[in-house]
């Protein structure tokens, strides 16, 4: 599998990245979507991508299920957050501090890792200001979630 630059940041990733969006946790059986998982990293795929809302939580599950006992250093994992996950109250949803905050938190837990190394926004958040978001996803960083 060949590899490429992710834009200028210097992570190198799969040429073929693996998503789990509506796949795992939901329409697909979870014995094939390991089996999927295993022949993806037999083919030499190292990235991987999903999101929170996925399956309601359900593919970063399987996804962390899927790869449990892989070299954590030789993968790339991509999750995002925005939309709800919980039971769709006020805060259960967006870009606000806390939302990102436990967002990450319960994703790295469902994946069983102790960091991801692309954390997205699904979309923008026309109702939390920019700068509130940006320090939030700085936070992440900083706090060694998120490359």
């Amino acid at each position: 599998m060949e590899t490429r630059n992710l834009g200028t940041s210097g992570l190198k990733i799969s040429e073929i990245a693996y998503g789990n969006w509506l796949t795992h946790g939901s329409q697909v059986e979870e014995d094939a979507a390991l089996a999927c998982v295993r022949q993806a990293l037999e083919e030499g795929i190292t990235t991987f991508d999903t999101a929170d809302v996925y399956a309601n939580t359900a593919a970063e599950t399987v996804l962390g299920k899927a790869l449990a006992g892989e070299r954590r250093e030789g993968l790339e994992i991509f999750t995002k957050v925005y939309f709800p996950t919980g039971p769709g109250r006020h805060n259960d949803h967006g870009l606000s501090r806390k939302h990102i905050m436990e967002s990450i938190n319960g994703s790295l837990e469902r994946l069983g890792t102790d960091y991801v190394d692309v954390y997205q926004a699904h979309r923008y958040d026309h109702e939390t200001p920019l700068e509130e978001t940006m320090e939030a996803f700085a936070d992440v960083v900083h706090a060694g979630k998120a490359h």
